[in-house]
């Protein structure tokens, strides 16, 4: 809850930007990064001024060619957004620190219990031209899997793709939540983990808060903080699930740095 006490404990007027990394946080990204190699041209610039650049980006929205000039060169911090991305850095942080931050609260690393919701393509439920996000949170709404869809795929395929990814990476895994996208025998039968479909009351009429669901979309709410996700201005799939689980993993970072 944002009170006056929240805002004073999470304010960050010494740093030169809101969304730049304090001490605590850049320990815990540090041991992720890539080294610099002992041969070839050295670095010109530090990777903490590069991982700013990129967050400053997440969280204002601004285009790349658009960051204050205090920062490195556009140029350098889209070339090692890119480099971070396709290496899978964002992914190992989004990996990493759900771990810690569950067993930070007293609960078992590796998650049981889980939920799921949801290149260019036409929608023509929404009637929308875009591309869908499926995420795959724990039952506390820490982002443990992400992946996009062209938008005229249904949900069903996307589900598919989440459980399959997840037997590697969280292979405890017995029990879904997933609401009515997710239903049918596609989703149903695609791993071992059993998927139970979320519905509305019988005879609910307009918005209620759901048991289960509501914990994804509020994950949801906190990464739309971050006005790069407010809408999807990147040109590829990769770029775009690259922000949305950078975007996670830094919520997780902030929390993790406030025990330090």
């Amino acid at each position: 809850m944002w009170t006056p006490a929240a805002r004073a404990e999470l304010a960050r007027e010494s740093l030169p930007y809101a969304s730049s990394l304090t001490d605590a946080e850049w320990a815990l990204i540090a041991p992720h990064l890539p080294r610099p190699s002992h041969t070839g041209r050295p670095w010109r610039w530090p990777l903490r001024a590069i991982l700013d650049g990129i967050q400053y980006v997440l969280r204002t929205g601004c285009a790349w060619r658009h960051l204050p000039l205090d920062f490195p060169p556009w140029s350098t911090v889209h070339r090692w957004f890119l480099r971070l991305s396709n290496a899978g850095v964002f992914e190992r942080l989004a990996h990493a620190h759900p771990l810690a931050d569950r067993e930070r609260v007293g609960r078992e690393a590796s998650p049981a219990g889980v939920g799921v919701a949801g290149e260019r393509g036409y929608d023509p439920a929404r009637r929308v031209v875009g591309r869908k996000r499926h995420a795959l949170t724990d039952t506390d709404g820490r982002l443990l899997l992400a992946t996009v869809s062209t938008a005229e795929r249904h949900d069903s395929h996307g589900g598919v793709a989440l459980l399959r990814a997840s037997r590697r990476l969280w292979p405890f895994l017995a029990h879904c939540f997933a609401d009515q996208a997710y239903q049918g025998e596609r989703v149903g039968s695609a791993t071992a983990i059993t998927v139970e479909i979320l519905r509305p009351d019988k005879g609910q009429k307009g918005f209620a808060v759901q048991p289960r669901r509501w914990v994804i979309e509020r994950t949801f709410g906190w990464i739309a903080r971050c006005r790069r996700r407010a809408r999807d201005y990147e040109a590829t799939p990769s770029s775009t699930i690259a922000f949305f689980v950078l975007a996670a993993a830094m919520i997780l970072v902030r929390r993790l740095a406030q025990t330090l």
